[in-house]
């Protein structure tokens, strides 16, 4: 792909599209100078090689791809003329034909990148409409995998529902951080010392499962076989109803994604 590519961020300033730009620039996917970036208020100080503007529309008539990062709520009143080209939303709940619709184009498709995007650890699955190339399917590909791996997948309930599994993902390992680190502090660890050992089990954690070909399940098998105090707390939690939160949470997640879409 050619690093000629003109690239668009709506939203580029924010936590999200900021970390995007960050990985394609990383990659060498796109030329600094090929990359233009929107912000709300305050210009932020990365990316100083690459254009920014308040202005949306003059963000997508300067780019061949229009990569949309902003809030649900903020798209509803948003009015962009992307004049047929490239529209990659990363917004959850919007349909694909609604931004089709809005933005002036049958080249869509819908993408869930995660926060873990900033490190290069995004999981990103994806759909397009039927007026998507298989240039523009190259050019989403080589975006997502820029900030980690992808997939494509087969209907827009299928991004709904990873909306929160995937979606919101690394909110949850950082749940379940918060939620160790408050007991550690509680049975009188200083606080650093809670901070460093639940940051590094849980960063451990993300690099074993990584790592391991088995599924998860199997590995928690594996610790609860051993019958120590793994396997105590592992059965202590699901006793406590950890594996229904979870699935509660999921359900959810995927609840409000289809409810943001009906809202479009």
């Amino acid at each position: 792909m050619s690093v000629s590519l003109r690239i668009g961020i709506i939203g580029g300033g924010g936590w999200l599209g900021g970390a995007i730009a960050g990985s394609i620039l990383d990659s060498g996917l796109v030329d600094p100078r090929n990359l233009c970036l929107s912000y709300r208020s305050r210009q932020p100080d990365r990316f100083p090689n690459s254009f920014w503007t308040t202005d949306s529309q003059e963000l997508a008539d300067r780019s061949d791809v229009i990569l949309l990062s902003i809030r649900p709520d903020d798209w509803h009143p948003f009015a962009l003329d992307a004049s047929d080209k490239l529209v990659i939303s990363v917004m959850a709940g919007i349909r694909l034909a609604a931004l089709s619709e809005r933005h002036k184009t049958g080249r869509v498709v819908r993408a869930l990148p995660n926060a873990a995007a900033e490190v290069a650890k995004s999981y990103t699955p994806w759909i397009g409409t039927s007026g998507i190339t298989e240039d523009d399917r190259a050019t989403v590909r080589a975006i997502f995998e820029s900030c980690g791996s992808q997939d494509e997948v087969a209907t827009e309930s299928d991004i709904d529902y990873l909306t929160g599994l995937s979606g919101s993902g690394p909110a949850f390992p950082a749940l379940l951080a918060a939620a160790m680190m408050s007991d550690a502090i509680a049975h009188g660890l200083p606080v650093e010392v809670a901070r460093r050992a639940v940051n590094t089990v849980v960063a451990g954690a993300g690099r074993l499962l990584e790592r391991r070909s088995e599924c998860p399940e199997d590995v928690v098998q594996i610790f609860l076989d051993y019958r120590g105090t793994t396997a105590a707390a592992i059965e202590g939690m699901r006793a406590a109803g950890f594996d229904a939160a979870v699935a509660d949470g999921l359900s959810a997640a995927f609840k409000k994604s289809v409810s943001m879409g009906d809202a479009s």
